[in-house]
C-alpha cells in the first residue's frame, strides 16, 4: 500500500456505537449553540419595544428589523469565514473560537449606546453565531451514529426553541418595572446572555476532534485512538462491541486541505442537484423563520395591544410548539425516511401560514389565537428547518461538510433571511394588516415551493452513513461504487 494511502474503519466503529453517555455529552457540548441562538434572537424579538422606547434607544420598528438583519448578515459572513477555517483546522477549535466571539459581542451589545453602536455589536455577534452552524453541525453529523442522525439532529436544532423560551422568560423579569428599571434591564439581559457561553466553553473541552475529520488530513492513527477511546468508555456500560474486523473498510488518500475550485467543482458539476436541493431549503425556511421571529413582538403590541411585559408569556407556547416538533417528530425522518417527512412539514407549514395570514388581515383573532395559530405552524416548520440543516450536512463530501454547512446556511440565509426581518418591518410600520397579509403569503408560498423541491429532488440519506450517502473526496477510486 502506498504511504499516501490508508485504511480505516473510523466511519463503521462510530456508526455501530450504542447510544451512550458520550453521545449525550455531545448533544449537551454542541447542541447548546441553538438555545444561545434561540436566547439572542428571542431577546431582540421580546425586548424590542423596551429598546425601541424612549428609556432604551429609541428606535423605529424598522430599525428594529435591520438589527434584525443586520445579526443575519453577520452570521452569513462568520459562517463562510469560519466554515472555511473549520474544514481546514478541525472542528474542535472552531467551535472553541467562535462560541468566544459570542461571547465578546453580546456583553457588548448590552451597552450599546445608540442605534450604530446596537447594530454593529449585533452584527458580531451574528458572525459567531454563524461561525458555529458548519462547526458544530458538522462535528454533530460526523459523531452521531447513522441510524440516530436524523432524530439527534432534529431534537439539537430544535433546540433553538428552549433558548427562545428562557430569553421570553427572561424578558418578563428584566421588562417589570416592579423588579428592574426597564431601562438597564434589556441591557442586563444581553450581558446575561453573553456570560452563559463560559459554561459552554468549559464543557467543550470534553468533546474530541472529529475522527472522521482527523482520518482526511493525515492522522488516521489520532483518529483510530479517540475511536478506541469512545469504545473502551462504551464497552465498560454496554459491554463488548461488534469485532472490528468484521466492519467494513475503506481506504482514503491522505491530503491537507480541499481548494476552492474542487469545492465548486463538488456543488456544482458532481451534485448539482443536491445543491439546488439545500438553497431552496434552506432559503425558504430561513426567510417563512426570520421575517416573522424577529417582528414577533412587533405584532403583538402595535396589533393587539400587549403589554411589553407581557411578550415574554406570549412567547412561551410559541417556543414550546417549535421545540416540541423536532422532539417529537424527529424519529419520524429516521423510520419514514427524509424525502416524505420533509416534504410533508414544509407543506404544512406553507398552507398553514397562508390560512393565518388571511385570518389575521380579517381581523377575526385574538392574541391568544394568534399565538395558538403560531404555535400549530411552527410545530411543522421547525421540524422542516432543522431538517434543512440535516440534508445540507449529509448529502455532500466529509472534507467540504463544513464550508458546505455554511455556504448553504449563508446563500439560503441572504436570499431568505435578511430581506424578511426588513419587510415585516417596513410592513409592520404601515399600520396596514393587508400590507402585512402580502408578507404571510410570500412566506407560506415559498414553504409550498420547497416542498415540491424536496418530492423531486430528496435523497433517501435515513440509516446509511455518511460515506454511503456522499463518497469522500478523498476516497480510493476503486472503492467508490
Amino acid at each position: 500500500m502506498s504511504e499516501t494511502i490508508f485504511e480505516t474503519r473510523v466511519p463503521a466503529r462510530l456508526d455501530r456505537l450504542p447510544w451512550s453517555r458520550f453521545h449525550w455529552l455531545v448533544v449537551f457540548a454542541l447542541g447548546v449553540t441553538w438555545i444561545l441562538d434561540g436566547l439572542e434572537v428571542t431577546l431582540v424579538g421580546s425586548l424590542s419595544p423596551a429598546i425601541r422606547g424612549e428609556s432604551g434607544l429609541a428606535l423605529t420598528a424598522q430599525q428594529i428589523g435591520m438589527a434584525g438583519s443586520a445579526y443575519i448578515a453577520g452570521a452569513v459572513l462568520g459562517a463562510v469565514v469560519f466554515g472555511r477555517l473549520t474544514d481546514r483546522f478541525g472542528r474542535r477549535k472552531l467551535f472553541t473560537i467562535t462560541v468566544g466571539v459570542y461571547l465578546v459581542a453580546t456583553i457588548l451589545t448590552g451597552f450599546s449606546w445608540d442605534f450604530y453602536s446596537f447594530l454593529v455589536f449585533r452584527f458580531i455577534t451574528g458572525a459567531g453565531i454563524g461561525g458555529e452552524y458548519g462547526a458544530v453541525n458538522s462535528a454533530i453529523d460526523e459523531l452521531i451514529p447513522a441510524r440516530r442522525r436524523g432524530q439527534v439532529a432534529l431534537a439539537i436544532n430544535g433546540s433553538f426553541w428552549v433558548g427562545a423560551a428562557l430569553g421570553a422568560l427572561s424578558s418578563v423579569v428584566v421588562l417589570d418595572p416592579n423588579v428592574i428599571d426597564p431601562a438597564l434591564g434589556w441591557r442586563l439581559a444581553f450581558v446575561v446572555g453573553g456570560l452563559l457561553a463560559l459554561i459552554i466553553i468549559w464543557v467543550r473541552r470534553f468533546i474530541p476532534e472529529s475522527p472522521r475529520w482527523l482520518m482526511t488530513h493525515g492522522r488516521h492513527e489520532v483518529a483510530e485512538q479517540i475511536v478506541t477511546g469512545i469504545e473502551e468508555s462504551v464497552a465498560r456500560r454496554h459491554g463488548p462491541l461488534k469485532p472490528i474486523e468484521e466492519l467494513p473498510a475503506i481506504r482514503l488518500h491522505r491530503r491537507s486541505h480541499t481548494p476552492w475550485g474542487q469545492i465548486l467543482h463538488t456543488l456544482f458539476r458532481r451534485h448539482p442537484e443536491r445543491t439546488f436541493l439545500g438553497v431552496v431549503l434552506m432559503a425558504t425556511q430561513a426567510f417563512c423563520y426570520n421575517a416573522i421571529f424577529f417582528t414577533y413582538a412587533l405584532i403583538l403590541t402595535d396589533f393587539y395591544d400587549i403589554p411589553a411585559s407581557s411578550i415574554g408569556w406570549f412567547m412561551l407556547p410559541f417556543a414550546a410548539g417549535n421545540f416540541l416538533g423536532p422532539l417529537l417528530l424527529g424519529r419520524l425522518f429516521d423510520t419514514i425516511g427524509r424525502r416524505k417527512m420533509i416534504s410533508a412539514t414544509y407543506a404544512l407549514a406553507g398552507l398553514l401560514l397562508c390560512l393565518t395570514g388571511w385570518l389575521f388581515s380579517e381581523g377575526v383573532l385574538s392574541a391568544v389565537a394568534q399565538t395558538t395559530a403560531w404555535t400549530v405552524i411552527f410545530f411543522f416548520a421547525s421540524a422542516a428547518a432543522s431538517a434543512a440543516y440535516l440534508t445540507v450536512g449529509e448529502l455532500f463530501p466529509l472534507e467540504i461538510r463544513a464550508i458546505t454547512i455554511s455556504l448553504f446556511y449563508a446563500f439560503g440565509t441572504l436570499l431568505g433571511g435578511v430581506a424578511g426581518p426588513w419587510l415585516f418591518g417596513f410592513l409592520i410600520d404601515t399600520g396596514e394588516r393587508s400590507q402585512i397579509l402580502i408578507g404571510y403569503l410570500i412566506g407560506g408560498g415559498l414553504m409550498l415551493l420547497a416542498a415540491v423541491v424536496e418530492l423531486w429532488l430528496g435523497v433517501a440519506a435515513e440509516g446509511r452513513s455518511l460515506e454511503d450517502v456522499s463518497s469522500p473526496l478523498s476516497q480510493v477510486l476503486e472503492d467508490v461504487p
